[in-house]
């Protein structure tokens, strides 16, 4: 059954999987001294610039609760949106593995700015209160918008000026960098993010995420960290070879523009179907659209997708890298079709 449910519900993208059967050979040393993840640290290198540190993790959960682990103590918190992944979808990851607080903050279409920031920035040196000393912000979000260069640019300047490091959560990044038209490097290391964390799952890599250190002075001990919270990969070179076929000829910008592009498509579409409301803007592989709760199962049918909220109906369409044509004309006639029933039964 195919389905606009996830990325994280397709299948491996041929290139990712060509790699894998590629470096499938022989013996290989472990934990990261392999030939594979040599060329995959040099490629991230040469995207991200030569500062880039890369530490290979299995998902995106380790990616952001380990980088949390890196950059506080116990007794200081994080920034976040009310709808970022860290907060809402890790079942208190962060907090276990760093045993931090997390203040979420209210936000627009899952984006938060710099005049909310400021004003959750209290009780600075109060031993009674848990210190801010990390600022996430999700890229795209979890609403599929994107923050701008200059969005980001004033909030990361705002945070390394009260002494805040700042992560961003990339599980869909190139679809960003797409929608903006930059480099990867130009969302991140251009920018000063301190810390990142970059999907592989959710760009069709059979599993593997990737944390960069931007600013390499905090991964000093970062290897200690990842081995005690388990995710050290013995056999590192699974998840090197896919990132090396995704940053090799920026691979990574082919499969973002596909993703985007069908988005638009269901977008446009589902704009042309009366009874269902587009809600919010189409930037990244999200269509977020309230659907009458009548048609929801029927079209699940065919087509699975989640209620992202179950009193107002609002659904989330995800398009990947596998996403075809065919699916979306066939959702949308389908979706037409019920919408003409609607009308008859009026």
């Amino acid at each position: 059954m195919r389905g606009f449910g996830s990325d994280n519900h397709s299948g491996i993208h041929p290139t990712m999987l060509q790699a894998l059967i590629n470096c499938n050979q022989d013996h290989a040393p472990s934990y990261g001294t392999d030939v594979w993840t040599h060329e995959a640290e040099k490629l991230f290198r040469q995207e991200f610039g030569e500062i880039a540190q890369v530490f290979f993790v299995f998902n995106g959960t380790a990616a952001n609760a380990l980088s949390m682990r890196a950059l506080l103590s116990p007794h200081h918190a994080i920034l976040c949106s009310d709808y970022s992944h860290l907060s809402g979808d890790e079942c208190g990851a962060p907090e276990f593995f760093a045993g931090c607080k997390l203040i979420q903050l209210s936000s627009q279409d899952g984006k938060i700015n710099l005049s909310t920031l400021k004003e959750s920035l209290i009780r600075r040196g109060d031993q009674h209160f848990s210190q801010a000393r990390v600022l996430s912000l999700t890229q795209p979000t979890e609403l599929g918008t994107c923050y701008s260069l200059e969005e980001l640019r004033e909030m990361i300047d705002w945070a390394h000026a009260q002494g805040l490091y700042v992560h961003i959560d990339g599980a869909r990044l190139g679809n960003a960098a797409y929608f903006l038209g930059v480099s990867l490097a130009e969302l991140t290391t251009k920018l000063q993010v301190d810390v990142l964390s970059f999907g592989g799952t959710k760009n069709g890599f059979m599993a593997g995420e990737a944390i960069l250190f931007l600013n390499p002075k905090l991964a000093g001990e970062f290897q200690y960290i990842r081995k005690q919270c388990a995710q050290l990969p013995s056999k590192s070179r699974f998840i090197a070879a896919q990132f090396s076929a995704y940053l090799k000829d920026q691979k990574w910008r082919e499969i973002a523009a596909h993703s985007c592009q069908m988005a638009e498509k269901l977008y446009q579409g589902l704009r042309t179907v009366p009874g269902i409301q587009i809600l919010r803007p189409r930037q990244s592989n999200a269509v977020f659209a309230q659907i009458p709760q009548p048609w929801v199962k029927t079209l699940r049918q065919d087509y699975f997708f989640y209620v992202w909220d179950e009193k107002t109906f609002e659904c989330r369409l995800m398009t990947s890298w596998d996403t075809r044509n065919e699916d979306i004309e066939s959702f949308v006639h389908l979706a037409h079709s019920l919408s003409q029933k609607s009308e008859l039964k009026i």
